[in-house]
């Protein structure tokens, strides 16, 4: 359970492993766009990661939901907690929508969603050329949009880590509290001799 001023070692995990996953998967995305030659070998990686990423995203949905983040700083501007709200809401729907939208992709194309070398996902939607071609064009665009929120999430997190110093940063990255701030000693750490 996520304390009041921290997130819980399974939040902490899921973000941290799907953001490893998420960068690879847009490295992933750009490498299947750039090479011919290793476009079969980044497809066959591409396709289960996505919907891993799916799952992942939806249990992570239901342990927010569950066990509610700490709040922000009183002291954060009401501009900036609106902002920190709308930026996260992209971030969740844009976790959820990037791989539906591969999976329709390829249900569109014809395409089976590749799991393992004997199992496929079943198709979402019906063989459609058109469809297939519109949604290619915004799986690639929401890949870009994605890749925008991540720097503007890893520049708000940097700047609560290096300017504003409220524990923002570290309530995720360490679970350390938020009252305990860079100067002050780890509460976890063995004392000095």
């Amino acid at each position: 359970m996520n304390r009041h001023d921290h997130f819980d070692n399974f939040a902490r995990a899921l973000h941290w492993g799907m953001a490893v996953l998420i960068l690879a998967m847009l490295f992933v995305g750009v490498g299947m766009v750039a090479s011919l030659t290793l476009r079969p070998v980044l497809i066959d990686l591409h396709r289960p990661l996505g919907i891993t990423l799916l799952v992942l995203a939806v249990i992570r949905l239901l342990h927010r939901w569950r066990h509610p983040p700490p709040p922000l700083p009183a002291s954060l501007p009401r501009t900036q907690v609106l902002a920190a709200k709308a930026s996260h809401v992209a971030l969740y729907a844009a976790m959820l929508a990037m791989p539906l939208l591969g999976w329709a992709m390829l249900s569109a194309g014809g395409y089976p969603v590749r799991m393992t070398s004997s199992f496929a996902l079943p198709p979402i939607l019906p063989h459609d050329p058109a469809l297939y071609s519109l949604l290619r064009q915004a799986h690639g665009w929401l890949g870009y949009a994605l890749f925008a929120l991540i720097l503007l999430h890893m520049a708000a997190a940097l700047h609560h880590a290096w300017v504003r110093r409220d524990g923002v940063f570290e309530a995720m990255a360490r679970g350390r509290s938020r009252t305990t701030t860079a100067a002050d000693p780890d509460p976890e750490a063995p004392p000095e001799a």
